[in-house]
């Protein structure tokens, strides 16, 4: 019998080309400098990271210009894109990341222990660096125990009211999630793949997508 609500959202993930041109796309439609986030050496990424509250952040991440490139495709599809800053996927939380994949999506990848200074987490990662249904099935993360990372990011007043996921198959995440998750400001429906955020700003209630 599934357990009831072992997953939570974790935090939203916008790709861009540089985290130069993503960060400015977050300033022109939050209204928000991004702060500083770090490097991913397994990925060769860099990112920026928002609070969102206690549990959930906003992540802008790119392929760090700096950084070796790593033996294997970089994670969200970053050695294909080419676009405009896009918020390209979602992220759940799970306890045991090990448990939950098997039944995910068979695209999602296997666990994978990613650092970042002194943090290290296990989140899964397809071997071809895809996502599985574009972005709109969501990549599971699993954090060590402690305090959720975002209680250690910069908060700046930001808070994510609702999440919409579309895409022509909806119902395989649907139907995968089922009751698994607290769905109250999260939308799931069929339609043309996107994803978009309705995040409270001290600017006012802005749309990311």
């Amino acid at each position: 019998m599934t357990k009831k609500l072992d997953l939570k959202l974790d935090h939203i993930t916008v790709v861009a080309r540089t985290l130069d041109e993503g960060a400015d796309h977050i300033r022109q439609t939050l209204g928000i400098d991004m702060p500083q986030g770090g490097a991913h050496p397994a990925m060769g990424t860099h990112n920026r990271l928002l609070s969102l509250g206690e549990s959930s952040f906003l992540e802008l991440i790119a392929v760090d210009p700096q950084a070796t490139a790593p033996d294997r495709p970089r994670w969200f599809d970053l050695n294909r894109f080419d676009g405009r800053p896009l918020l390209a996927t979602w992220v759940l939380g799970t306890d045991d990341i090990r448990t939950a994949l098997p039944t995910a999506h068979p695209d999602s990848g296997k666990p994978t222990q990613i650092t970042r200074g002194d943090l290290s987490w296990l989140i899964s990662v397809p071997e071809n660096g895809f996502m599985p249904l574009d972005g709109a099935f969501p990549t599971l993360i699993e954090w060590p125990d402690g305090p959720h990372p975002a209680s250690r990011m910069t908060d700046l007043g930001c808070r994510l009211q609702s999440l919409s996921i579309s895409h022509p198959d909806a119902e395989t995440i649907d139907i995968w999630i089922g009751d698994r998750l607290d769905r109250t400001y999260i939308t799931i429906w069929n339609g043309p793949k996107a994803i978009s955020a309705e995040i409270e700003t001290p600017n006012g209630m802005k749309v990311l997508c």
